[in-house]
């Protein structure tokens, strides 16, 4: 085979071609810090939430009447502060990337700039200081789609919907301490239309994070490790009853929380059209709920490993769990609905005992947790590998997946509409005049 003489010209060309700074590089070095980044945040952030939720724990346990007050007043200050400086800050953060993920650049402007993505952090913080019902996860997703962002701007990367999606996928990851998740994440709920092109971009970034995370954290798993195991008639009668009631209850809260923005009943919109207010009366239901129970304040994963590791709670748990953690998403508060959500599952799971209770209770908890995730969240495949990678149940995978599946089988009858692309309608950025963009148009605004 005859190889052709290397001129001069070629020589450059081959060069150019080659050279450190073209796309493909700058690229992966824009991946990798984005990617880095992201696990140093996703854990400060972490201890920043820890550290806030013991200092009310602590205050509640020499005032217990404090919440009574501050609760409420910090609500409603809150609401006021997040609708005034940095409105697409509402809310847990998810629905903002998917708004942003269909127009790139724009989405960078508003709800994933950097100043959105700082008022996020410090009030997400800010409300756990106050007992509020949510979760890191959902904010530490949209944390990572603007760190993505940034670092790919950085290397000068033009802005796609992979960046975003890469980005939070990461966050989960980091957040949860589960990379299989992040995928999982990736797939089933940030992409509408999930591109093959982009699978490297997040397997990457979701691996690189998780690296990160697992370095300075150590191997941790979330919620510990749980042995047990369903046997194959066991599994049977308990998965489907699971699915049905954690399916039904999740869909339950996702349409109340849907309907609660678009209803016309006159008091409900007099109340969202005062939103300072409305925020004062969530946080007054949630203050009633923690004195009355003092186990529904905060994220509840102190309270889910209990009842994962066979700790007995008050039946009402679940219930209880629920009302603060609807109250808190409808008051517009930053702040995600993971953490709360699992608890409510666990709670659900807690009463599914008492339906069995000859199997063993630890399993029975977790097919209650993934199947009220799954209902409420609609992704059945990101919630199986949450719960078995954050209990180290891999023994449960099939029981986990049948309940999962029903759940989100029921679900889908009980509200067709999935929660976080419904509230991403909320945030969505008409298009520039002249641009021909099809993206849906709407003011963002918070979600009630």
């Amino acid at each position: 085979m005859r190889i052709g003489r290397l001129t001069p010209r070629r020589a450059f060309v081959l060069a150019r071609r080659h050279r450190p700074d073209t796309e493909v590089w700058r690229r992966r070095v824009a991946i990798l810090g984005g990617a880095i980044l992201i696990g140093l945040v996703a854990l400060l952030f972490a201890r920043a939430a820890d550290w806030a939720s013991a200092i009310f724990q602590q205050a509640i346990g020499r005032w217990w009447w404090l919440p009574l007050i501050a609760t409420p007043l910090g609500y409603g200050a809150l609401v006021w502060f997040t609708r005034r400086i940095a409105p697409e800050a509402a809310g847990s953060g998810i629905p903002q990337v998917i708004a942003a993920s269909r127009v790139p650049d724009r989405g960078m402007e508003r709800l994933v700039s950097a100043r959105t993505v700082i008022v996020k952090l410090l009030l997400t913080v800010g409300t756990l200081l106050f007992g509020a019902s949510v979760g890191r996860e959902g904010p530490t997703v949209q944390v990572a789609a603007a760190l993505m962002g940034y670092a790919h701007r950085a290397m000068a990367i033009p802005l796609r919907a992979s960046v975003y999606i890469a980005g939070g996928a990461a966050g989960v990851a980091a957040a949860f301490n589960t990379p299989l998740a992040g995928v999982a994440f990736a797939i089933e709920e940030l992409a509408a239309a999930y591109e093959q092109r982009m699978t490297l971009l997040v397997m990457a970034a979701v691996l690189i994070a998780g690296m990160v995370s697992l370095g300075l954290a150590g191997d941790y798993v979330y919620f510990g490790v749980m042995r047990q195991t369903l046997g194959v008639h066991d599994a049977l009668f308990a998965a489907p009853v699971a699915g049905v009631v954690g399916g039904v209850a999740g869909a339950l809260f996702s349409r109340m929380l849907l309907g609660a923005g678009r209803t016309c009943f006159a008091p409900v919109r007099w109340l969202r059209e005062r939103p300072v207010r409305f925020a004062i009366a969530c946080g007054l239901i949630v203050a009633l709920l923690g004195v009355a129970t003092g186990l529904t304040w905060g994220t509840g994963y102190d309270t889910a490993r209990a009842i994962i590791t066979g700790s007995d709670v008050p039946i009402w748990y679940g219930l209880a769990k629920f009302g603060a953690t609807l109250a808190t998403s409808l008051s517009g508060l930053p702040g995600g609905i993971f953490a709360p959500s699992l608890s409510v599952g666990a709670g659900i799971g807690d009463m599914l005992r008492s339906i069995f209770p000859g199997y063993p209770g630890g399993a029975i908890v977790l097919l209650g947790m993934v199947a009220y995730f799954t209902g409420v969240v609609r992704a059945p495949l990101t919630a199986v590998i949450i719960i078995s990678e954050t209990t180290a149940s891999r023994g449960l995978m099939m029981p986990l997946l049948a309940a999962a599946l029903t759940a989100d089988f029921v679900a889908q009858m009980v509200s067709k509409e999935r929660l976080y692309h419904g509230l991403s309608q909320r945030f969505a950025i008409p298009p520039a005049p002249g641009s021909g963009d099809g993206a849906p148009a709407g003011e963002a605004r918070p979600a009630h």
